[in-house]
């Protein structure tokens, strides 16, 4: 058994032993959701003030707005109530340190884990890759700001979003904590 599985096993057991949460409902409590990223350093239920139950966090690589983060927002509101939404990209996100074809040359020549140095991406790892990144869009950002607007206006002229969810964009500050509004996002994200 590796150490990580071993840590979350035995973190699980203590969790466990004084579970109190069994008879939360389905729908969040406060009936909204985030959609942000996947980096370790966001913890959405500390800077968002929740507990368990009452919000949905959606999550992926640099918190974009997906064909599948679409489908988990639209199920969030329709089947589930949620009537606000939040779109939190954050600085320093690992999403703007690469494009598209740079992750595609890299898991071209081959699927190890690459690494990051002052000259950019590298892989290190030997062994054979695959083309199959040439059909993915990698959603990679070059400026936040722009990024979470164009995921706000996304998701708002979506057609299966109804005009009456508001959606708000922000930018979660790594170094700080804050989130900084982007208005403009937030502004085209307005309910009507």
């Amino acid at each position: 058994m590796s150490q990580v599985l071993e840590e979350v096993l035995l973190a699980n057991q203590a969790y466990a032993e004084n579970f109190d949460k069994g008879q939360l409902a389905i729908p969040p409590a406060r009936r909204f959701t985030i959609l942000t990223c996947m980096d370790a350093r966001l913890d959405p239920a500390k800077f968002a003030g929740l507990v368990e139950g009452d919000a949905h966090i959606i999550r992926n690589a640099g918190g974009r707005a997906s064909d599948d983060a679409i489908r988990s927002l639209v199920i969030s509101y329709k089947l589930l109530g949620t009537r606000e939404w939040f779109v939190i990209h954050h600085s320093d996100c690992g999403m703007e340190t690469f494009t598209d074809q740079t992750i595609r040359n890299l898991l071209a020549n081959s699927l190890k884990t690459a690494k990051l140095d002052e000259n950019g991406w590298h892989d290190i790892g030997e062994g054979s890759g695959s083309t199959e990144g040439e059909f993915i869009d990698w959603l990679t950002i070059d400026d936040q700001a722009k990024s979470v607007y164009a995921d706000v206006k996304r998701i708002r002229f979506h057609r299966l979003v109804p005009r009456e969810i508001s959606i708000y964009g922000y930018i979660y500050d790594v170094k700080t904590g804050k989130l900084i509004e982007v208005p403009e996002a937030t502004e085209i994200g307005k309910a009507s």
